[in-house]
């Protein structure tokens, strides 16, 4: 299902490998990943940086408003290779949203992706601006970003086991799927 996501865990690359954290624009208020459609187009897009960009991820989690992962780039800064990202995702999402038909929330979605621009026009937007990324320098420091990726999705109280969550590496890792 996602195979590239799954890429690796060797940390001796050109660009020191990073924890990064990308929330929605308005986390604190719902989740915005909860369908397939959504979370595809999230993974598909990772793994087209993976393929493209340069990007190499070694491990993630993708929760209903939130991704995280450590990641590299041997090929291009990490900076523009997320900021392509959001870029595209946030399009393809807010897209998708307006045009599933199923999708009971859309309205809702919407909204709380909108946002006023400083001339007043109204915007979606479903991503929080910035980048917040955490260089990766120590093992100790590895491990604990490791552990709070994997931990995620048992706080939220969405699996008992982190290696049961169909949507992050915990389980190719510790299962080996």
């Amino acid at each position: 299902m996602i195979l590239y996501l799954l890429h690796g865990l060797c940390i001796e690359k050109y660009q020191p490998a990073r924890f990064v954290i990308c929330n929605i624009y308005n986390k604190g208020l719902g989740g915005c990943f909860t369908g397939n459609e959504y979370r595809f187009i999230i993974t598909n897009s990772v793994n087209h940086c993976i393929q493209e960009k340069g990007l190499e991820m070694y491990l993630w989690v993708l929760m209903t408003n939130h991704l995280h992962a450590i990641i590299s780039s041997s090929k291009n800064d990490l900076s523009n290779i997320i900021r392509d990202f959001k870029k595209f995702t946030s399009t393809q999402i807010i897209v998708a949203i307006e045009q599933n038909g199923k999708e009971s929330r859309s309205r809702w979605l919407l909204w709380l992706l909108k946002q006023k621009t400083e001339t007043g026009e109204d915007k979606k937007q479903l991503w929080q601006p910035g980048n917040h990324l955490e260089e990766i320098r120590t093992e100790k420091f590895y491990t604990q970003k490791m552990q709070y990726i994997y931990q995620n999705p048992v706080r939220a109280e969405s699996v008992r086991n982190e290696e049961d969550y169909e949507w992050s590496s915990a389980g190719y890792f510790i299962k080996g799927q």
